[in-house]
């Protein structure tokens, strides 16, 4: 498995705009969310900050043998944040790529890359997703993370240090 994160450039946004209709397909089991008459997703809210704010908002697109196979969008906090400095916004592996590694690896790769505090949620009723990532974080600090629960919408979110 050959498995790459790379930094989306502006001129490459498509794919990740292509990538996120999957993305929100997966998320019609879990949020109210609707296509339009011509069977489009809206537009991700905020998508086209993570070319305009550089230095603060990444998208990066995951292949695997050259092929896209995910996305991951990581938003820097402006330094002294109270509670961390990273925040994975999105993060989306296509169904054929799932239970392979290659979620694992872009995970550990991304917090390699921005060492920090970080934090990631998940929405309160997809317990595959909270599952993956107490896995994931659990292996990739020796467990040494925390979880709290947002009071009103009761969506987990891990806190932890790379």
């Amino acid at each position: 498995m050959n498995m790459r994160l790379e930094l989306v450039p502006r001129e490459r946004s498509q794919v990740i705009r292509h990538l996120m209709q999957f993305y929100l397909y997966d998320f019609t089991k879990y949020l109210n969310i609707d296509v339009d008459s011509n069977g489009i997703f809206p537009e991700y809210p905020g998508l086209e900050a993570f070319w305009e704010e550089e230095g603060r908002k990444f998208a990066f697109l995951i292949t695997s043998e050259g092929a896209p196979a995910g996305f991951a969008l990581v938003e820097r906090f402006e330094p002294g944040s109270k509670d961390n400095d990273y925040y994975l916004t999105e993060f989306f592996v296509m169904q054929k790529y799932r239970r392979s590694g290659i979620g694992t690896q872009a995970a550990h790769e991304l917090f390699n890359r921005f060492p920090g505090r970080w934090k990631v949620t998940q929405v309160r009723n997809n317990v595959i997703a909270q599952a993956f990532w107490r896995k994931v974080i659990g292996a990739y600090t020796g467990g040494r993370f925390r979880e709290k629960f947002h009071p009103e919408l009761g969506n987990p979110s891990q806190f932890f240090v790379t």
